[in-house]
């Protein structure tokens, strides 16, 4: 059994492995399933996208963003089948690489569909932003999210609020606002 900050450093170990032009051992670039890879590097006009995560809890959630057409947007069912697709490939690509730094393996599973937004700068630029959830199995003694915090913080701060006054210090020279009661 992993401790969960040996399962997020590698993770974030494999996400860091992600770079754009990042290569293997074997000098071959990497293939993630990012549309950056598709056609030639220099000689293609070059799509921005890319991928990071967040940990939080026992969850990793994996943010994408990435330039798209509105003719990509249109079929919905098409485009969100698409983003899900590419959340599977960075998925694979995750574990894969840890694997490979860790030389254990990590179980993740989906926490929800995917969350996509679309947003447009003018007629021709648009990009996608999309966050997808995922549980990482064997993290058991961690904090689930959503869990009510303890009112310790609540009280002291209550407590600090009822010591004010509304006593004017002896140094104040400032004129008193009319507006403001005294």
């Amino acid at each position: 059994m992993s401790n969960i900050l040996d399962i997020v450093q590698g993770l974030g170990q494999a996400a860091a492995n992600a770079y754009d032009g990042a290569h293997d051992e074997n000098g071959e670039p990497l293939t993630i399933g990012l549309k950056r890879e598709e056609g030639h590097p220099i000689l293609d006009s070059r799509v921005m996208d890319g991928f990071s995560v967040k940990f939080a809890g026992d969850k990793m959630l994996v943010l994408y963003q990435g330039e798209v057409t509105m003719k990509e947007v249109h079929p919905r069912n098409r485009f969100e089948n698409e983003i899900e697709q590419r959340f599977a490939d960075i998925l694979k690509f995750l574990k894969k690489e840890y694997r490979k730094i860790t030389k254990s393996s990590v179980k993740l599973k989906e926490d929800g569909e995917a969350d996509i937004m679309v947003q447009s700068t003018s007629r021709v630029r648009n990009w996608v932003q999309a966050k997808k959830s995922y549980k990482i199995n064997g993290t058991e003694g961690v904090d689930k999210l959503g869990r009510p915090s303890n009112d310790k913080l609540e009280t002291s701060v209550r407590n600090f609020l009822d010591k004010s006054t509304t006593k004017r210090a002896k140094n104040d020279k400032a004129p008193s606002n009319p507006d403001t009661p005294s």
